[in-house]
């Protein structure tokens, strides 16, 4: 993981005295994700966290922020950005786009952390969000970077690798995305809203058991209910280090878990529940994708990117590991 923008001491200055944050005493990289950039920023009035925000536009970055203050407004536990003198909750430095987010304290879970009262929490949350997100004018709701057509399209473009880690995910991903063109009219009939895109176990902090923030929504767009679901299934509810115990990486009873929380706080239609084993296997074909093009070929050295771990959730959809899931889906 790298931090692709550098900021001195006077930036961190500058940035403080824009959004009144007070009198900075250290800045420190965080080496973190394969996007933006950044920083702890340690103040005499406490710690805040700065993201430089990477190939935005301005209007993407007051976006994401318009969306997170409605959303704390609804109740969900989202840190809103710090606000300027101006109103705008971001800065423009030296032609960076800077937002601030008071510091919060909480942590991930590992894989093998992850409890069945966890996915329900998640479960529960993510269709919060999707009601409240989904609340706003339907002309507000923005396209993402993300949609089908752009994965298909980055597949394209190292379809023709000569790179031999690569030729056994390009054999797969291209029958699959061939599978997947084949269900748009299923996909397309689900609950369509504001989605968050990306709810990873990196995205939220707890506090013992309490889930106390759901983190960044720079990824958050127009998209598929169940898809959003199925993206957070693929990651909460996969421990690798089960798959030598004959019980396989998938843990059923946390996908259950979640699936009904999110159930019981927002009914899945029939068209949901038929779209969702179908969002399952576009959701792995994605990320695998994605780790490919952003992190394998960019040669981004992280383990926890590593494309094969989700073409192993590709495969385990493909062999048939939606039937262990039972009624939910």
């Amino acid at each position: 993981m790298a931090t692709f923008t550098r900021l001195t001491d006077d930036d961190a200055r500058a940035i403080a005295d824009a959004l009144d944050l007070g009198t900075p005493r250290a800045l420190t990289p965080i080496a973190a994700g394969t996007i933006n950039s950044n920083f702890a920023l340690d103040t005499d009035r406490g710690r805040w966290f700065v993201r430089v925000n990477e190939g935005k536009a301005a209007e993407d970055v007051a976006w994401e922020a318009a969306l997170v203050v409605e959303l704390a407004a609804a109740g969900l536990p989202v840190p809103e950005p710090r606000a300027a003198a101006d109103g705008a909750r971001y800065v423009e430095h030296h032609g960076l786009l800077v937002s601030v987010f008071a510091w919060q304290p909480g942590s991930h879970r590992a894989p093998a952390e992850v409890s069945a009262s966890d996915a329900a929490a998640i479960g529960d949350v993510l269709a919060r969000l999707h009601v409240a997100a989904s609340a706003r004018p339907v002309d507000t709701w923005r396209e993402g970077i993300y949609q089908f057509d752009a994965i298909v399209e980055r597949y394209a473009g190292f379809r023709g690798s000569h790179d031999p880690a690569l030729a056994h995910a390009i054999d797969v991903l291209g029958d699959e995305l061939t599978w997947l063109t084949a269900q748009e009219a299923v996909r397309h009939a689900a609950g369509h809203g504001v989605i968050h895109n990306d709810l990873f176990r990196d995205n939220v902090l707890w506090d013992g058991d309490r889930l106390v923030a759901i983190l960044d929504f720079e990824q958050a767009s127009r998209g598929s209910f169940a898809y959003d679901l199925a993206v957070a299934v693929n990651d909460w509810c996969w421990d690798p280090a089960r798959a030598a115990d004959g019980r396989g990486p998938l843990r059923d009873d946390l996908a259950e878990a979640m699936i009904a929380a999110y159930d019981r706080r927002r009914p899945l239609t029939a068209a949901d529940r038929a779209a969702l084993p179908v969002e399952l296997r576009a959701a792995a074909a994605r990320f695998t994708i994605t780790r490919i093009t952003d992190v394998h070929l960019r040669q981004v050295d992280n383990p926890d990117k590593d494309f094969r771990a989700f073409l192993a959730r590709v495969e385990h959809w493909r062999g048939g590991g939606v039937g262990r899931l039972g009624s939910v889906v």
